[in-house]
Order: C-alpha cells, then sequence, then structure tokens
C-alpha cells in the first residue's frame, strides 16, 4: 500500500503549549496533532513543521507535512476529523495531498512573522495574551528609522540566542522589516528566507529599546556588525509573537 503524503495549515493559540516540538510531560502543539491522527489512523505518524515555536508563540499559518499510511482520503474530510478531535486552540484551516518530495521546512522559500504590541493603558482583556502591553509611549519614526537599517542581507549574529549553534550560519536576508501604527496597536512585521533562534522576538525586543529612547536608531548598525548578543538586544515576550505565513514556490502553494 502506498503512502500519501498531506500537507496543512495550522493556526494555533500558543498560550497553554510549550511550544511546537514534541517534549515529554509537556503539552506541545506538535504532541497534540501526532495524538489526533493516531486515534483517527490506529498508526504513529510524526508531523514536520516548517520550524519551531517556542513555548506561548501563537500561528495562523504554520505549515505541516505528514504520511498517511492508509489508503488515501479527501483532504477535507480528513480535516474535519481531526478538527472534531484537537483542541479548540489548534485549528487545520486548509490542507490538500502533496507529492512526496514535498517537505513543510526544507521546500519553504521564506516566512512572516508579525509581533503585536499594545502601547497604551490598560490593555483589553481580549488581547493580554496576544500583544505585549508596553505603557511607555513609543517612538515608532525612531523605531521605523533603526528597521530600515536591519532590512536586506546582514550577519545577524547579534539578534540571535544562541549565534554559535546555527548549523547554516548566522547569515540571512529581511526582505521586509515594516513597522505600522494604529491607534494604540504597533505592529512589527518581519519578513525574510529564514529567521535564527528567537530572532524576531530579539528584533522586536531591540525596536522597543530604541522606541522607549534607551537606545538611539544610530547605534543599530555598531550592533550589527558587531555579531556579538549583549544586553542591549533583549529578547521580547512570547505573547505578541504569530507565525503569519510560510512562502513556498508557486507550485507548492497552499490551496
Amino acid at each position: 500500500m502506498s503512502v500519501r503524503r498531506y500537507r496543512c495549515t495550522l493556526a494555533y493559540d500558543g498560550t497553554a503549549y510549550h511550544g511546537w516540538q514534541v517534549q515529554p510531560q509537556h503539552r506541545t502543539i506538535q504532541g497534540d496533532c501526532e495524538r489526533v491522527l493516531r486515534e483517527l489512523s490506529g498508526h504513529r505518524i510524526r508531523v514536520e513543521a516548517s520550524g519551531r515555536t517556542d513555548t506561548g508563540v501563537h500561528a495562523r499559518g504554520q505549515v505541516a507535512h505528514f504520511d498517511w499510511p492508509l489508503p488515501a482520503r479527501p483532504a477535507t474530510k480528513l480535516w474535519l476529523g481531526m478538527n472534531a478531535l484537537l483542541p479548540p486552540d489548534i485549528r487545520v484551516s486548509a490542507g490538500r495531498a502533496v507529492p512526496s518530495t514535498f517537505h513543510a521546512r526544507f521546500s519553504a522559500t521564506g516566512k512572516e512573522y508579525r509581533y503585536f504590541i499594545h502601547n497604551a493603558e490598560p490593555v483589553p482583556p481580549d488581547v493580554r495574551l496576544y500583544r505585549l502591553p508596553v505603557r511607555d509611549p513609543l517612538d515608532v519614526p525612531a523605531m521605523r528609522a533603526a528597521a530600515a537599517v536591519l532590512q536586506g542581507h546582514h550577519d545577524f549574529a547579534a539578534f540571535a540566542a544562541n549565534p554559535n549553534r546555527e548549523q547554516d550560519g548566522t547569515q540571512r536576508t529581511l526582505t521586509e522589516l515594516r513597522i505600522t501604527q494604529r491607534g494604540p496597536l504597533i505592529l512589527i512585521r518581519a519578513r525574510g528566507d529564514g529567521f535564527l533562534y528567537k530572532m524576531v522576538r530579539s528584533l522586536a525586543g531591540f525596536l522597543i529599546r530604541v522606541g522607549r529612547g534607551e537606545l538611539r536608531p544610530e547605534e543599530t548598525q555598531t550592533i550589527l556588525e558587531s555579531r556579538v548578543r549583549t544586553a542591549r538586544v533583549p529578547t521580547a515576550p512570547p505573547q505578541g509573537l504569530f507565525l503569519w505565513q510560510v512562502y513556498y514556490r508557486p507550485t507548492s502553494n497552499p490551496k
């Protein structure tokens, strides 16, 4: 019997989870997805994602794949079955059968993350788990000036939590690092060909410091070129971060 590979797009609220990857004694997104597929198939099925998200980080467009060891099922019925068994804070939003050559991680050409900040008091209860509250007024033009320096192809070792453990090196291309403001909501949008461990949260933490006036935009280039992680680049808390979208070549894009 041939194995059929399926690809799905997942949205989840990461508040109650210890990130994506299966961990003993901890609840994770991957663990819940694999548990549900085992209930549906009677087999242990490995679910591979485009990348791991950390504890408390959310996703709107995480992409994953798995190999179904039973006769092929219509994708729609498979997603309905998964959603019926998954907890309400994880949902399969789309998916389809794909060639066996597709890999959620290695076939990806880029990702987009979004970091949400609530720059006012009080924080509305319905967004407290999805936006970072920052009480001090932020200087958005200064943040934009710093973000402009960070766009492009650079060595981002100074913005990685563990730069010495990056197997593919620390050079990445940020095709977009844009900051928009709408009332109390400040949104940092980061899009690139790949991201280092906790890189987006590090970028957010740095830009927030610039917005508070603790660092000047002119210091950005010096920090970037130092390639050394220091306390000047803090890691922002996880609740404001969403994996927004994963990009693939046009023939691989989800329907």
